[in-house]
């Protein structure tokens, strides 16, 4: 790992673990870590292409907007929150909003995702709403929101902080953890835990495709997933 100003920065070894298995798996690695909150609610992937969503999170935090100071005035600061988001977010990183689960203005449109696609950013995330859905959807970066929501952002959200703990979809995100995204949705992993959570994960899906095999055959459930004691043995010895 190479450390950044907040958080660690992790090996590409690991991203590609992760890019290796499923969301559905990591969840359960959680779970049996104890950790149950781990899913962003109400959001899913918008992009045509069957993308693969894995890197460390860039956060930004919006409040509710309000009526004197949101206006399209505002994007001329060359400081403002969401602008300086876009431009700062280190390549191979993904942009988290934090928009309060409130879809009914965008949180970004075709511009500013084109722009965070341009400097390699890994994804942008949002339980918020997104413009222009029918040019994103067909971008190549991971795009994960809540739905297609016309409005301008600056009718209910306005941006505040970046690089803060924030929450998206239900999920406390801080700077740095990792997000994994695929087409059942987005999982959250510590930073802290990445490493040992992305290995366990292997060896699941490992076992999972040797189960597949099992039950396309004929096999039963019970006994087999989770395995008892034979079957373990059965499984060690062909991986062997």
């Amino acid at each position: 790992m190479t450390t950044s100003d907040q958080y660690m920065l992790l090996d590409e070894k690991v991203l590609d673990d992760l890019r290796r298995v499923s969301t559905a798996t990591l969840h359960t690695a959680l779970f049996k870590r104890g950790l149950r909150n781990t899913y962003i609610q109400g959001v899913n992937r918008i992009n045509n292409k069957k993308v693969k969503m894995v890197g460390q999170a860039f956060t930004l935090r919006y409040i509710p907007a309000r009526e004197d100071v949101d206006t399209v005035e505002a994007f001329k600061s060359p400081v403002h929150p969401q602008r300086l988001a876009v431009e700062t977010v280190p390549a191979g990183m993904v942009l988290v909003s934090d928009c309060r689960q409130d879809a009914s203005a965008a949180s970004a449109g075709s511009i500013l995702l084109s722009r965070l696609e341009y400097r390699q950013c890994a994804g942008f995330v949002s339980d918020a709403g997104i413009r222009d859905c029918d040019d994103a959807s067909d971008m190549n970066m991971p795009i994960f929101c809540a739905k297609p929501s016309a409005p301008t952002n600056l009718t209910k959200h306005h941006a505040v902080d970046i690089q803060v703990p924030i929450g998206c979809g239900g999920v406390a995100v801080n700077p740095g953890d990792v997000l994994v995204g695929d087409g059942d949705g987005i999982i959250v992993i510590p930073l802290e835990i990445a490493e040992e959570v992305a290995e366990q994960a292997i060896a699941m899906e490992l076992y999972e495709d040797y189960v597949l095999e099992k039950v396309r055959a004929g096999s039963k459930v019970i006994g087999l997933y989770p395995p008892n004691p034979e079957t373990l043995e059965e499984y060690n010895n062909q991986k062997a």
